[in-house]
């Protein structure tokens, strides 16, 4: 069978589309919830690291949210400027800047607590579906991954 370009790029043939239009949304889902805190989704996401474990470094943060210093960076420094965490650099290596949560960064954790609950009663999929799409997301970034080294 030959290639058939003009079928190839019909928009409804996109994988990226719907994962494009599906991210956005879901994103965009989390903003009532978290404009309140004065929070952006980027800044959650940060806090979800911390929150799970503090005092890692912006490499870390970086590679588990996959995203790069240029991004992180200005966001860091942002939170450290509302009083939510302090950046230092690390005893044993200067080039190394760990990332540690204040009082107020832990306190905003149960100000935020309800946001996920919130958000998943907007998403009308029945749980084994959930989880499926979880799962195949996954994989999809693993691949991804995997491609880059």
């Amino acid at each position: 069978m030959e290639y058939d370009y003009h079928e190839a790029m019909k928009l409804a043939n996109q994988l990226c589309f719907p994962l494009y239009a599906v991210a956005r949304n879901v994103t965009n889902l989390y903003t009532p919830w978290l404009k309140p805190l004065g929070l952006t989704y980027t800044q959650y996401i940060v806090f979800l690291v911390l929150w799970e474990k503090d005092g890692v470094s912006v490499s870390e943060i970086g590679e588990k949210l996959m995203l790069d210093n240029g991004t992180l960076s200005p966001l860091l420094k942002k939170m450290e400027q509302a009083g939510y965490i302090r950046r230092r650099r690390s005893r044993e290596d200067d080039r190394v800047v760990e990332i540690t949560l204040t009082e107020a960064g832990r306190l905003l954790q149960e100000k935020a607590k309800d946001v996920p609950k919130k958000v998943a009663g907007c998403i009308d999929l029945p749980p084994e579906k959930i989880r499926t799409l979880y799962a195949l997301l996954y994989e999809l970034l693993e691949n991804q991954k995997q491609q880059k080294q």
